[in-house]
Order: C-alpha cells, then sequence, then structure tokens
C-alpha cells in the first residue's frame, strides 16, 4: 500500500493542459498504479539491471533492460527500444515506465517522446541526481560522441515518483553525485545561502524543496528560452570535464566543480564578492564533494568545449551568480576563463 500522505511531498509541476504532479517520500514507488494515464492497456518498463528495484504497474507489462552507465543514452540504443516495443505491439494506448536514475529517465523519457511520435510516460526516479533533477521537468535526451545531451526533446512525463527509500542502498558515490546537483539549488532563489537554509531540512524535505524550485522555473519556462537556462548552473564546465571523458567524475561530483568554478568567473566579473566564493566552497565541501579540477584536463580542451554548450549560441556563455541571484552572461571573455580555471586547479 502507498504510504500515508503524511509521509510524502506532492508537488505540482504547474503546465497547464500537461500539468503532473511529483511525489517525494518513502515507498511512492507503490502508488504508480494511481498515477497512469487514464485508459493504458500495458506498461512498457524502461530500467537498468543494476537499479534492483521493481515495480508493478497493475497492467500487463513488459520489462526492457538497458546497459548501464551513460552508454545507455545513445541513439543506437533508442534505435534498438523502439524496435523492442515495435516487436512487442506497444501503441499510443500505451505507457512507458521508467525505473532508474538520470540515465534511465533521460533515455526512456526520449524514447516515448518519439515512439509513435510521443505517447506518456511515468518516471520511478531511484537515486538523488534523478530525484533533485533530471527526472524532472522534461528535458529528455541522449549523447553524442561530441557532447551530452545534445539529441533530445522537450516531453513532460505524466507523473514523477521519487521514492526516498531507494537512496538507502546507493552506493556512496553514487549518491554525492546527486549531493551536486542539490547543492546547485542553494544558489538558485537569490535568497541568502542562510535565509534558504535547505540544511536545516531533513533529506526528504530537501528534496521535496529543491523539486520546488525546479517546478517553479520550469513552469515559467518550460522550452529553455530564457530562465529555465539557470538551472544549468555549474554544468557548462561540468559537461566539459564529462566530454573529455580522461577523468572519474561522476556528474553531481563534477557539477560541484563547475558551481565553484562559475563563482570564481563571476567573482573575476565584479558580479559577487569573494565572500559569497567562499560559501560555495563551503556548501561544496560540506556534501563532501570535489572544489577542484583534475589537473589531467587541459585548458585549450576545456575552452574548446564550452564553445559546444548548448548555451553557446553567440560566444561563451555561461550561468553565473550576482546579487541578483544566478543568470545567463553571453560572450565570457576567454582570458577571465583562464584566469578563473586555474582558481581551481
Amino acid at each position: 500500500m502507498p504510504p500515508p500522505a503524511s509521509q510524502a511531498h506532492v508537488v505540482s509541476v504547474a503546465l497547464s493542459d500537461r500539468a503532473y504532479d511529483v511525489h517525494v517520500g518513502p515507498g511512492v514507488r507503490a502508488r504508480l498504479g494511481s498515477v497512469l494515464p487514464a485508459g493504458a492497456r500495458r506498461a512498457a518498463v524502461i530500467t537498468q539491471a543494476g537499479v534492483g528495484w521493481t515495480v508493478d504497474s497493475g497492467l500487463d507489462q513488459s520489462v526492457f533492460t538497458v546497459a548501464d552507465g551513460e552508454e545507455a543514452k545513445s541513439l543506437a540504443e533508442v534505435e534498438r527500444l523502439c524496435g523492442a516495443m515495435s516487436q512487442a505491439g506497444f501503441t499510443r494506448s500505451d505507457v512507458i515506465v521508467a525505473v532508474g536514475g538520470g540515465v534511465v529517465t533521460d533515455l526512456a523519457g526520449f524514447v516515448a517522446a518519439v515512439y509513435h511520435r510521443g505517447i506518456p510516460y511515468v518516471s520511478v526516479a531511484t537515486t538523488l541526481l534523478a530525484q533533485v533533477d533530471a527526472a524532472i521537468g522534461g528535458k529528455t535526451g541522449v549523447n553524442l560522441p561530441e557532447g551530452k545531451n545534445l539529441v533530445g526533446a522537450f516531453w513532460q512525463p505524466h507523473a514523477v515518483l521519487c521514492d526516498t527509500e531507494t537512496l538507502a542502498t546507493l552506493p556512496a558515490r553514487e549518491l554525492r553525485s546527486g549531493q551536486g546537483e542539490l547543492a546547485k539549488y542553494h544558489f538558485l532563489t537569490g535568497d541568502n545561502l542562510d535565509a534558504l537554509d535547505l540544511d536545516a531540512l531533513d533529506l526528504d524535505e530537501r528534496i521535496a524543496a529543491a523539486v520546488r524550485i525546479k517546478a517553479e522555473v520550469v513552469a515559467a519556462d518550460e522550452r529553455e528560452g530564457g530562465r529555465r537556462a539557470i538551472l544549468n548552473y555549474g554544468h557548462t564546465l561540468a559537461h566539459a570535464i564529462e566530454t573529455a571523458g580522461r577523468y572519474d567524475l561522476r556528474h553531481g561530483e563534477a557539477v560541484a566543480v563547475g558551481l565553484v568554478y562559475a563563482a570564481e568567473v563571476a567573482l573575476r566579473l565584479g558580479r559577487i564578492d569573494s565572500e559569497r566564493v567562499a560559501a560555495h566552497r563551503r556548501v561544496v565541501s560540506g556534501y563532501g564533494l570535489p572544489d577542484r579540477l583534475p589537473a589531467v584536463l587541459d585548458d585549450d580542451e576545456l575552452l574548446a568545449l564550452f564553445g559546444r554548450d548548448k548555451k553557446a549560441v553567440d560566444g561563451l556563455t555561461f550561468v553565473l551568480d550576482s546579487d541578483r541571484g544566478v543568470d545567463v552572461v553571453v560572450g565570457v571573455p576567454e582570458p577571465v576563463l583562464r584566469e578563473a580555471l586555474a582558481a581551481v586547479r
């Protein structure tokens, strides 16, 4: 049975006819049957072998397992899944259920967006990274060798279940990866860090707070025409690190370094002071995350990768902090970026 309502937080993502609820709490995966779209006939459950959690949709369901790791986020895997679903007879009257972390929710969401030109999907997020970021907001996609998430679609889920029971089984580094995204939310509201006080909340409440922040941003800018880009705070350097691929940093760990780097860039542009930079380092270190760039990564390579970032439509572009909160800054000078890289070496 689903847990009592008092044990779960429900956050609405207000998108008119595409609105949906995000359920956060222990055991909420048991609510799956109650949040599926009305009239769904069958469920295609997309998951990874290493997830270790199963779900019961209450429908006739087939399970499709994808490879572990970022390797699963590929166009080849999208084609394989769509072919397998077609052979199994899935149609627009059915539903996809993604069970896993951000890799699974990104991949399954994109399959849902393109299979039969769009079918409903529900995400059962089992990692902290997925619960505070990847599973919410409808940005789906896969990677190319040239960079992360360069092929994708905006396709909102029908519902999201963030089951916090699943976090107890996460490996320590996987949990830290989610904490890197959680650290980002300390800086997104424009409030004083102490006024936001995420540190005072227990983990379920902290996840729900992050979901509320993201839901408000997504509702205001669903397709990243402006404000939604602030959710990429810390990600320009993070994606460059991941694309370079020669150092073992998980996504959230790379985001943590990216947050400190973005603060160092903002300092050099006169947007924030050294005390605010210190606050970034304090939050990152408080989660046990790295704040230094691996020496193996070359400045010239990173700068080239910055230019491939999806935000870089008119010069090198970053999301940067200020006394008004974070926003997008276009045309950041290369010498500033190099000085900031030295500061996080």
